[in-house]
């Protein structure tokens, strides 16, 4: 049994106050994930002044390498292989070709929910296995979002399938998700043995299969139908007491003065929505119009606050159902859509007063849903989390302009002028190439990964300032903060304390059971804190159980990796659980429900198949 030291015991805290922030989130995780990497960079001094002063007897030595080996994760191939995907996975969405790919199978699904569930998992299942999986589900969950209107489905039938199929599909090869990258790294450093690209695509394709019989069966049934059938966005929200419509009386006060003094700047909650003048619809912005009698305004507010607007301003209620066609005759193209905040979205923690959000983007947002929860008044100091879904009106123009923000993902589709089509097979070519240079030994990943994101910009299927947007920043600071963490438990000896515990195991369960208790930890672990993160820490782990009961580590590693990539229990598990979190109308026991069954399901058939193709 390895002996509890002062480096083993303040590792343990950092790991126990980073838990509790990736569970809590009082800050993003990618926050707390530098805050940890600072944390360890400063025990290592502060031990030697406790040294100095005879409080310790030697100094703590967490990094033999100081302070390089703390801050290795910013220059880890890991790290830098991830921030290429997403270049990567740009390049191929500004083509357009998934969409193009998306609709064309939709229009064979028609009313089918069997057709449109098989259409959503063999799409994003398999394109997962290529781009980044949080990437693929961003780009086609306005596509299925559209298949369940036009097939008459509840959109909460194909969503959280959506999220599941995209996490088995991205086990199909080494570049599917983050944290294939990452443990292919750790297992490089510990065990000598990284991931190739095909490495584990045969067990990939049988959970695949295994996950796409499960959504499709027992799956389907046990997905709730949270939101209806959508006729109407109006209906959906449940906004019928909350809009209407009212006309300016001819001795009202409000004639003659603008818009944003008169209703907008006001102690109402109110939110003006479009202007009827003479026959034309006006939306955003409205603040500049002076008011004339007659004008007809859709307004949002709730009965008790429009009771006390009309007996002050000279407004009469206008008799006439305010619904999604009411909103929609301001113009010829979409102006009501659903808007998902992003991750990493800089709306996260800001309200819509503090964000300005109808000033930046020239838009009324109408509703608010988080999971089942409506919010549809007093709506301006709610602090918005990812994966909130707003519905918003605003012109076309700027409904386009949201959706190339990457603060939203847009859950409609909507006309696009921006699509570099003829760049398609330049784009894919890349990706190909990218993927058999690595595949075939000739390029390191990382090296033709880089390369491929050079190209993309040489061959202008990505603009250079576009670059930077493509990258998910959060993810990428995760990683360069918890890789430090791992060298820290490893070089400490707490991974090796851990695995006494869990070999302990070993003492009443064979092999196979010490390999699915790793399984089970892992995926526990990940549906509560950041998936990246669990195998940060369990790998080391893994790999010490592994070896002090002669088996097989990179078994080990894998059904910690394929663990921590499959997190369906919770909204908060993965990222993509949260994408469709409020577009489904989700509840969290929803998660619990449908994933909780495939979870276990996927323990058994993980276990056996790294036992039939790696061994013990």
């Amino acid at each position: 049994m390895v002996s509890i030291t002062p480096a083993i015991l303040v590792v343990f805290l950092v790991v126990v106050c980073a838990l509790a922030l990736f569970v809590t989130e009082p800050v993003p995780v990618d926050v707390t994930a530098i805050g940890v990497m600072v944390a360890l960079l400063l025990i290592q001094p502060a031990s030697a002044s406790l040294v100095g002063v005879g409080l310790l007897a030697e100094p703590i030595v967490l990094f033999p390498d100081y302070p390089a080996d703390a801050l290795s994760g910013f220059s880890s191939a890991a790290t830098l292989t991830v921030l290429a995907m997403f270049i990567l996975s740009e390049g191929v969405q500004r083509t357009g070709v998934i969409q193009r790919l998306g609709a064309r199978i939709a229009a064979f699904t028609e009313g089918s929910l069997d057709r449109q569930l098989g259409a959503t998992i063999g799409v994003v299942a398999p394109i997962s296995g290529f781009i980044n999986n949080t990437t693929a589900v961003a780009i086609l969950l306005p596509m299925v979002t559209d298949l369940a209107e036009r097939g008459g489905t509840s959109p909460s039938k194909l969503l959280l399938p959506l999220s599941y199929a995209s996490m088995f599909g991205g086990m199909l090869t080494l570049i599917g998700t983050s944290t294939n990258i990452l443990a292919s790294e750790l297992s490089g450093r510990l065990l000598g043995r990284t991931f190739t690209m095909f490495e584990f695509t045969q067990l990939g394709i049988v959970v695949s299969i295994v996950g796409a019989a499960y959504l499709l069966t027992v799956g389907r049934w046990l997905t709730p139908e949270r939101i209806q059938a959508r006729g109407d966005l109006t209906e959906e929200f449940e906004m019928a007491e909350y809009l209407t419509e009212v006309v300016v009386r001819e001795d009202s006060p409000l004639v003659g003065q603008q818009v944003q003094r008169a209703l907008v700047e006001t102690d109402f909650d109110v939110d003006l929505i479009q202007l009827i003048r003479e026959g034309e619809v006006f939306l955003e912005p409205l603040g500049p119009k002076q008011i004339q009698a007659g004008d007809v305004f859709a307004l949002r507010t709730d009965r008790d606050t429009l009771v006390e607007l009309l007996d002050v301003e000279g407004l009469d209620v206008v008799p006439t159902a305010v619904d999604e066609d009411e909103l929609e005759a301001g113009e010829s193209r979409q102006n009501l859509v659903e808007v998902v905040v992003a991750p990493g979205s800089s709306l996260v923690d800001e309200s819509l007063v503090s964000a300005s959000f109808r000033q930046r983007y020239n838009a009324t947002v109408l509703a608010l849903r988080r999971g089942q929860e409506l919010f549809r008044r007093r709506m301006d100091d709610v602090r918005l989390r990812v994966g909130d879904t707003l519905l918003v009106q605003a012109t076309a123009d700027s409904i386009e302009r949201l959706d190339a923000n990457r603060d939203f993902i847009v859950a409609q589709e909507i006309e696009k002028h921006d699509y570099r089509e003829s760049k398609t097979p330049i784009a894919v070519g890349i990706v190909v190439a990218v993927v058999g240079l690595a595949a075939l030994d000739v390029l390191p990943i990382v090296v033709s990964a880089l390369a491929g994101a050079l190209a993309m910009v040489a061959t202008r299927c990505l603009r250079p300032q576009e670059l930077y947007e493509a990258v998910q920043w959060d993810v990428v600071f995760l990683l360069a903060g918890v890789i430090p963490l791992g060298i820290a438990l490893e070089t400490s000896g707490g991974a090796a304390l851990l695995a006494d515990v869990v070999v302990a195991s070993g003492d009443v369960l064979p092999l196979v059971g010490v390999l699915a208790v790793f399984y089970l930890l892992t995926a526990v672990l990940t549906n509560v804190i950041s998936n990246n993160a669990s195998v940060v820490l369990m790998i080391p782990v893994a790999i010490e159980a592994a070896q002090s009961l002669g088996a097989n580590a990179f078994s080990f590693v894998l059904a910690v990796t394929f663990a921590a990539s499959t997190a369906f229990m919770t909204p908060v598990g993965y990222q993509t659980n949260l994408f469709v979190y409020g577009p489904g109308g989700y509840r969290f026991s929803d998660y619990i429900r449908v994933g909780g069954p495939l979870q276990l399901v996927f323990a058994a058939v993980t276990t056996v198949g790294i036992v039939a193709i790696w061994g013990l």
